[in-house]
């Protein structure tokens, strides 16, 4: 399997380069014809391969890819062959270079030798025919056509300088065929009429609709996959139109050449009328001849006396005698004559129906090829709208992400500027701790002097308040302040309706009551060496008296 997929692979990089490195010029048609056969030599070869693959069987004769491969190979191996003149006309014929072959490659003698022996080929083209069927049966078709293409001064005999077979395209086509190796065919051929096969290429096996369903959101998938589509389409209906040209070409020919075969047929005619006038005027002259041969004869036999009579008589039925010999042997030459233009006229009768069939047949395939021209017409202008409609989206998301590029370098600004205001801030920290570290430390110490003395105080204001007041008066200054504490309140800060019911903490520097999201950040004060928590207003203060302050 997977030598399969290699030679697949294979003949597709093959085709794609060859479509790559061949660009003809558009002023010269043999080059475009050359071409446009390379380009069905590969999608037959192409489609063939596939088919069979898929079918996974052998291949027989009814097999409809097998059977326009053979006639495009008929096609490439017709182009730019010399004309030889017989009575009947004009003929091209491939069998004689493929005679070559045997020639060339002795293991050629075989298919040769099977060709010559096989019963109802009576012409050269129905011989060249079965050698393409029986070669493919071998597999060694590719090598077959390398061996004569190779060989271009024994082709020169029968092609044309700038035929398919003399230029670069035929040895392309050579290379492509090796993927049939992997095809086995059986083909028979018995009872198979080759000689009068007519070989018209049905185009409509290969224009088929490249497009394929994607149902991505993404409006940059979406607008490839569409162009891919429609330049499938596009190259398709500029090759309709080609064939179309090139069909269009060969009709008025076959129409040409009808006529003049019409016109000869009438000038035969009437050159056999001629023909029939003349024998009937020779047989009219040979009766009077046989007449006055009677009645000199009977004349003699009267005048028997004289001598003189009788030699000039006799002098005169001999010149008679040889002028109905030669009448009778014109008129046999008139008879022969007219039996020939007879069998000429039947020939070019069957000639003419023959060419006349083949042109309704073209006829039908140039309708078939106009009707799929208007069908690709319609799918290239329902693309067109697609597309305009993708565009626009594809416009709209563009926008999107500009606007998007623009918030995220804001971001990206405001994120340098906070970095750049932290560092700010941890630098003023240290330098506070270096230059009031030691004062702080003391005076924390004294604080907490003061604190010891400033309990001591309040116990002995406690017991004096309760011997003056008595027991039950008595009230704890710290029950209290936790009392009002507790009491649910208004951030002093946000003022928010949410911070009722938010826990409250003290600011260490302004003493006020505020919600945990207003008092998130830290800084070392006076009092503390180690940072406490202070509010947003009073941390922005501090930083501003620290950052102001000098080292």
């Amino acid at each position: 399997m997977t030598y399969l997929l290699s030679l697949k692979c294979l003949t597709e990089t093959v085709s794609s380069l060859s479509f790559l490195c061949f660009l003809p010029d558009p002023k010269d048609p043999i080059a475009i014809e050359r071409l446009n056969l390379m380009n069905m030599a590969k999608l037959s070869i192409k489609g063939l391969i596939e088919s069979a693959l898929n079918l996974g069987r052998t291949l027989d004769s009814d097999y409809a890819p097998l059977q326009q491969f053979f006639v495009v190979m008929e096609h490439c191996l017709k182009h730019g062959l010399k004309t030889k003149k017989t009575f009947l006309g004009q003929n091209k014929s491939f069998w004689g270079p493929l005679e070559l072959v045997e020639k060339l490659n002795p293991e050629a003698g075989e298919i040769a030798a099977s060709v010559k022996d096989l019963p109802g080929l009576k012409t050269p083209l129905g011989r060249g025919r079965a050698w393409l069927r029986l070669a493919l049966m071998q597999k060694k078709l590719s090598d077959y056509m390398k061996t004569i293409i190779n060989r271009k001064d024994l082709l020169s005999e029968f092609y044309e300088p700038n035929a398919l077979m003399m230029e670069e395209e035929g040895a392309v086509i050579a290379g492509l065929l090796v993927g049939l190796n992997v095809i086995d065919a059986n083909l028979c051929m018995k009872g198979e009429d080759l000689d009068s096969q007519v070989g018209v290429i049905d185009f409509s096996m290969y224009l088929k609709d490249g497009g394929h369903s994607s149902k991505t959101t993404e409006g940059y998938v979406i607008f490839f996959l569409y162009n891919g589509q429609i330049t499938a389409i596009l190259d398709q209906k500029n090759y309709v139109e080609e064939l179309n040209r090139h069909l269009s070409a060969s009709v008025n020919n076959l129409q040409a050449k009808v006529d003049a075969l019409e016109k000869s047929n009438t000038k035969l005619t009437e050159e056999l009328a001629v023909a029939n006038n003349r024998i009937i005027t020779l047989q009219e002259e040979m009766e009077r001849v046989k007449e006055e041969h009677s009645y000199h004869l009977e004349s003699a036999h009267k005048d028997n006396a004289d001598g003189q009579v009788l030699g000039d008589t006799w002098k005169q039925l001999k010149e008679e005698t040889q002028l109905r010999l030669d009448v009778e042997k014109e008129l046999e030459l008139q008879i022969g004559m007219k039996q020939e233009m007879e069998l000429a006229m039947k020939m070019l009768e069957k000639d003419i129906c023959e060419k006349q069939d083949a042109l309704m047949e073209l006829r039908r395939h140039l309708d078939d090829l106009r009707t799929l021209n208007h069908q690709l017409s319609v799918k290239t202008q329902t693309s067109d709208a697609t597309l305009k409609q993708k565009s626009e989206v594809i416009s709209r998301l563009e926008e999107k992400a500009n606007q998007m590029a623009a918030t995220i370098k804001q971001l990206e600004h405001r994120s340098r500027q906070a970095e750049k205001e932290r560092d700010l801030a941890d630098e003023a920290n240290r330098f506070f701790k270096q230059e009031f570290g030691d004062k702080i430390e003391s005076l924390q110490l004294e604080v907490e002097q003061l604190t010891k003395k400033k309990a001591c105080l309040e116990q002995e204001l406690k017991k004096e308040r309760q011997r003056k007041s008595g027991p039950n008066d008595a009230v704890p200054m710290e029950d209290q302040s936790v009392t009002e504490d507790n009491q649910p309140s208004v951030c002093n800060m946000c003022e928010e309706e949410e911070s009722l019911i938010r826990p409250k903490k003290l600011c260490n520097n302004c003493r006020e009551v505020f919600c945990e999201s207003c008092l998130a950040n830290e800084l070392p004060l006076p009092s503390s060496i180690s940072p406490v928590q202070v509010c947003n207003q009073c941390h922005s203060k501090l930083l501003h008296q620290y950052s102001s302050s000098p080292s």
